[in-house]
């Protein structure tokens, strides 16, 4: 058996990278940076730490409570592949747009496309 540390890069989901603190979540929404596409919406901020993290906002308009939880795993997963191809040091807060189709490969496309362009918006340290 191989030694996980050995592997490829790590891509578990740890709880360093959730954003749960109500203070955390208003500072990224008052931040005013967003950026959006047919997919998702995300508004982010800074953060001065050597990762990035992400808060997940899925409102009841999206759908039934299956329906959102399944955008939930959408997200944490598109996150947690594509984590160590993204841009670093910035607080995501990420919700799905109001009527969009989503898969967890629209939401991956999506997100790799929209932290980069957020990651260009948002104001040098």
């Amino acid at each position: 058996m191989t030694d996980p540390s050995e592997s490829s890069p790590d891509q578990r989901f740890l709880k360093k990278y959730r954003i749960k603190l109500r203070n955390d979540f208003r500072l990224v929404y008052d931040s005013g940076t967003v950026v959006s596409d047919s997919t998702l919406v995300i508004h982010g901020l800074r953060n001065g730490r050597d990762y990035s993290r992400i808060g997940l906002s899925i409102p009841k308009k999206v759908g039934s409570a299956p329906i959102r939880n399944q955008w939930k795993r959408w997200m944490r997963e598109a996150f947690r592949l594509q984590r160590v191809d993204l841009p670093v040091g910035i607080d995501l807060i990420i919700r799905p747009k109001k009527d969009a189709q989503g898969s967890l490969e629209a939401v991956s496309k999506s997100l790799n496309r929209l932290m980069h362009k957020l990651h260009s918006k948002l104001p040098s340290d």
